[in-house]
């Protein structure tokens, strides 16, 4: 990657990000969002750390451990607060008509807490469409009433959403004409941390840059079975801020969809994607009413409960482990998934399947260790792009031809995919002429006819009876 011409372009949105000060980061388990921001404010005119130690104490002072939890709440107590970063989660409780919220990383949970309504009033514009978020928090503490000596409570003094930067996308936009497609596909992963240098071509690098299609397109749904170490849970649960990771354990539809007891919308309503991680070990406790929560979510965005409506615009991601000798879509590669999966109706509604197959184990060598693209910075600008997707659809639209018989989720599919590539690789092209024909086929449009295809042959073993012979149609650029 030529350093002096990203710099050149991107001025103000580039680190240095030299691996030793990411070890740093990594060790306090700091989102990379947030670690570019610091390293931003720390570092000198030459982006480099100084002092490594007095980074470190900052880390640990403005992000504290849980192990500094008792700390954290004396201070509370005590009306020493000081303002942390932190993620938070605010729900309303209709029982007790309070609002109140958790701070899981510090073992605060909604029974400890309570947000007074004069600070509500005060941040309610910060926090009602994510639900909280990362952001910059101060406590106080609300001892027990005289009437209620169990009722104390740590309250929220005040709270800022983490927005550092002011975000102009159209400048993010007219800069990419300053690259060629595979000079900005290593920009790209110079902003998700890894070395563009590391990887053994452009298979590699495109089929990693995949997995960010869900970062700019709205309820775009895929599935990844790769094999383990290749970087799954890091890019969707340290990357973005806007997105959630669920490892394993349990999940109910009260968590995913709504909470009809308390009234509050789940993680497909708040989050711009939902990645279900190691979903071979993941158990659901509803199976039939978690199916058809899903199925109709994936399907219009909306799905129903009682009487409460809930929409959302986050895609579902699967994330699980599979052996390579398995990575063929000639066999079911599903077989080691929860039975919730096997039925090929859900199955129908995801979009595309990532080749992990096609990514290597993460090493040290695919790290990044120079000048890169801010990470805060990127993951804004993939969420602003998600506004977008009426213009970006519309070059597609123009671009593609196909059958009038061809399937009609398939066709959904691809092109939902080939817009969040158009997005991703060409952002500049949110009209029709920008992006060449040829580039756009082998970019975009090829790579999501073979991400479908994938699904749709996975169909085929699954429900020989509905799916048997039935193959993808032809799509192609129109000439």
């Amino acid at each position: 990657m030529d350093t002096n011409k990203l710099r050149t372009v991107f001025p103000e949105t580039t680190v240095l990000k030299r691996r030793n000060i990411v070890d740093l980061f990594k060790s306090a388990n700091t989102p990379s969002f947030l670690r570019d921001w610091i390293l931003r404010r720390k570092a000198n005119a030459s982006g480099e750390i100084p002092d490594p130690g007095a980074l470190g104490d900052y880390i640990r002072t403005i992000i504290p451990a849980q192990k500094e939890t008792l700390t954290i709440q004396g201070e509370a107590r005590e009306g020493e607060s000081r303002k942390f970063l932190a993620k938070i989660d605010i729900v309303f409780d209709p029982k007790t008509d309070r609002y109140t919220f958790e701070i899981a990383d510090l073992g605060l949970t909604h029974a400890q807490t309570l947000i007074e309504d004069y600070i509500w009033e005060r941040i309610r514009g910060e926090v009602e469409r994510t639900a909280g978020g990362w952001g910059l928090v101060r406590l106080g503490y609300a001892p027990p009433s005289a009437q209620n000596a169990r009722d104390g409570r740590f309250t929220l003094l005040s709270y800022k959403s983490f927005r550092p930067y002011a975000i102009d996308l159209s400048a993010f936009r007219e800069a990419r004409h300053a690259f060629d497609v595979e000079e900005w596909i290593d920009v790209l992963l110079g902003a998700i941390d890894l070395n563009p240098a590391g990887y053994a071509d452009l298979r590699q690098k495109h089929t990693l840059l995949t997995r960010l299609l869900p970062f700019v397109e709205p309820r775009l749904n895929l599935i990844e079975l790769a094999p383990k170490g290749t970087g799954k849970s890091y890019l969707f649960g340290q990357v973005g801020k806007y997105g959630w990771l669920v490892s394993g354990g349990v999940l109910t539809r009260a968590k995913m969809f709504y909470d009809l007891a308390r009234r509050h919308r789940g993680l497909v309503a708040t989050h711009d994607f939902v990645a279900l991680d190691e979903i071979q070990s993941m158990r659901f406790p509803e199976i039939g009413e978690m199916q058809g929560a899903l199925k109709a979510y994936m399907e219009s965005g909306e799905a129903t409960f009682g009487t409460v409506q809930v929409t959302g615009e986050a895609g579902i991601l699967l994330l699980g482990n599979i052996d390579i000798e398995r990575q063929r879509s000639d066999v079911d590669m599903f077989l080691g998934l929860p039975s919730i999966f096997h039925e090929s109706a859900l199955l129908d509604r995801f979009h595309g399947f990532i080749r992990g197959i096609d990514i290597p184990r993460m090493t040290p060598a695919l790290r990044a260790d120079g000048w890169a693209l801010n990470t805060e910075y990127f993951c804004e600008i993939m969420h602003l792009l998600r506004a977008d997707t009426l213009a970006y659809r519309a070059v597609v639209e123009d671009l593609v031809e196909y059958p009038k018989t061809a399937d009609t989720r398939d066709t959904e599919a691809v092109l939902r995919i080939a817009t969040a590539y158009l997005k991703l690789l060409f952002p500049h092209a949110c009209v029709t002429g920008v992006v060449a024909p040829e580039a756009f086929r082998r970019h975009c449009l090829e790579p999501a006819v073979a991400m479908r295809t994938t699904i749709r042959r996975q169909l085929q073993i699954l429900d020989p009876k509905e799916f048997g012979g039935k193959e993808m149609a032809p799509y192609a650029v129109r000439g």
